[in-house]
C-alpha cells in the first residue's frame, strides 16, 4: 500500500486521521472533500487538510449531482425510511463511496478511507457502494474504537485539537436534510433541547400567519415555486428556507440498538418533507387503486435499497425503471399552506392523459381537455 484516499470532513478528528493513516501505513493520503450542501468553508477544509499532513486535498462541489442522480431518484419512489424520516445521510453515502473509487483510480491510491463524521447508525452503507464499484480496493473504515483512541492520542500530541469521545450529538448534514444523533441518560424521555435545531425554528415561534406556497411538478420533478421555475438544487433551499420558517421538517424518535443502547435521532428536512407529501398527494391523483398499492411497495422495496447501500445494483436500477413509467403522469401543481410546523394540502391540479384533476379538502372534479384515455 503506497497511497490512501480519505474521505475529509474538515473536523478535529479526521485531520488526526491523516496524520495517523499516513504514521500507522506508511503511505502519501490524499484527502477528498465532497460540497453536498452541508453549508461548510470549503477553502478552510482544503487548507485544515494540508496542515493536517495530507499531500493533496481534492474539495469537489457535486450538490447538481446529489440533487439529480440520488435525491431526486428517491423522491420520485417517495423513498423514507420505515419511520417516515428523511433518507438524507444515507443517501449521501454510495455517492461518496463513487467519488473516494473515482479519486483512487485517479491519484493511484490502493485503499480508501473514511471516519468520523456523520451518525454512525450504519457506516456499511460506503463499504458496500465501494466494494461494488471496485472489488480491488482496500477500504478502511470507519476508524472505529480501537484505532479512535490512538487517533485522539495523536491529535493531541501533534496539537490538531481535542476529540470527543463522549460527544452528546453527531450530526450529518447536506443539501436535503440534517441529522443529529442525540445520546444522553435520559433520551427517552427527555425532550430535544431547542439548541440541537438549526434549519426550523420553534412552532411557538412562527409567524401567526400561514405561508401559502405553490410547487409545480413535471413528470416527478419540481421545477417551480410560486409559478417560478428554477434548478433543483436551488429550489430545494429556496423551498427549505420558507418551510423551516414556519417550523416545517422536524421529526424526532427513539431508536433501540441490537446491544440495549438508545438513543434518539433528529431529522431537520423542510423541503424534504414538503416536497414528499406535494408529491405523494399529485401521484395518488393520476394512478389507479392498483397502480399506488404497487407504488407502496416499490416505496418500501426502494428504501431499503439506500438503508442497506445497495444503490449501484441491477434491484435499484429496476425500481428506478417502474418509478419512471409512473412518474410520466405525475405532472401538475400543488397548492400547500404552512402554518406552525404543520403543511396541509390545499388544492392539487394535475394534468395527466388528457384530464385536469382539482381536489381541495372535499371537492375532486375531473376536466376533459384534450385527448384522452385512463389514468395509470
Amino acid at each position: 500500500m503506497r497511497r490512501i484516499v480519505l474521505a475529509y470532513s474538515g473536523e478535529s478528528d479526521a485531520s488526526a486521521a491523516v496524520g495517523w493513516l499516513a504514521a500507522t501505513y506508511g503511505v502519501e493520503v490524499v484527502a477528498v472533500t465532497l460540497d453536498l450542501g452541508q453549508r461548510i468553508a470549503l477553502e478552510e477544509v482544503r487548507d485544515r487538510a494540508l496542515a493536517g499532513g495530507a499531500v493533496r486535498a481534492h474539495v469537489l462541489d457535486v450538490r447538481d449531482e446529489f440533487a439529480r442522480d440520488f435525491v431526486l431518484p428517491a423522491l420520485k419512489a417517495d423513498a423514507f425510511d420505515q419511520h417516515g424520516s428523511p433518507t438524507s445521510a444515507e443517501l449521501a453515502r454510495p455517492l461518496i463511496g463513487q467519488k473516494l473509487v473515482e479519486l483512487a483510480a485517479i491519484e493511484q491510491a490502493d485503499a480508501i478511507a473514511y471516519g468520523f463524521a456523520g451518525t454512525t447508525s450504519h457506516p456499511s452503507r460506503l463499504d458496500v457502494a465501494a466494494r461494488t464499484l471496485n472489488p480491488s480496493l482496500t477500504i478502511l473504515g470507519p476508524l472505529r474504537d480501537a484505532v479512535r483512541s490512538t487517533a485522539v492520542d495523536f491529535a493531541h500530541s501533534d496539537d490538531l485539537g481535542v476529540v470527543d469521545q463522549e460527544e452528546t450529538y453527531r450530526t450529518d448534514v447536506n443539501l436535503w436534510g440534517r441529522v443529529v444523533e442525540w445520546r444522553s441518560a435520559d433520551v427517552t424521555w427527555a425532550e430535544p433541547p431547542e439548541s440541537i435545531y438549526t434549519l426550523t425554528r420553534r412552532p411557538a415561534d412562527c409567524p401567526d400567519e400561514p405561508a401559502f406556497v405553490e410547487l409545480t411538478f413535471e413528470a416527478g420533478m419540481p421545477t417551480a415555486i410560486n409559478g417560478v421555475t428554477m434548478p433543483f438544487v436551488e429550489l430545494i433551499a429556496s423551498l427549505g428556507t420558507i418551510a423551516g420558517a414556519h417550523g416545517v421538517g422536524r421529526i424526532a424518535r427513539v431508536r433501540h440498538s441490537a446491544a440495549g443502547l438508545e438513543w434518539r435521532m433528529v431529522w431537520e428536512a423542510p423541503a424534504a418533507m414538503v416536497l414528499r407529501g406535494a408529491h405523494s398527494e399529485l401521484q395518488q391523483m393520476v394512478t389507479s387503486s392498483e397502480a399506488s398499492r404497487f407504488m407502496r411497495l416499490v416505496r418500501i422495496e426502494y428504501g431499503d435499497v439506500i438503508s442497506r447501500g445497495l444503490w449501484f445494483t441491477s434491484l435499484r436500477e429496476a425500481l428506478d425503471a417502474c418509478v419512471e413509467k409512473i412518474q410520466q403522469r405525475v405532472s401538475g401543481t400543488i397548492r400547500l399552506r404552512l402554518f406552525k410546523g404543520g403543511c396541509h394540502v390545499v388544492l392539487a391540479t394535475a394534468e395527466s392523459a388528457g384530464k385536469r384533476t382539482v381536489r381541495s379538502s372535499t371537492v375532486v372534479r375531473q376536466e376533459m381537455t384534450q385527448g384522452g384515455g385512463p389514468t395509470i
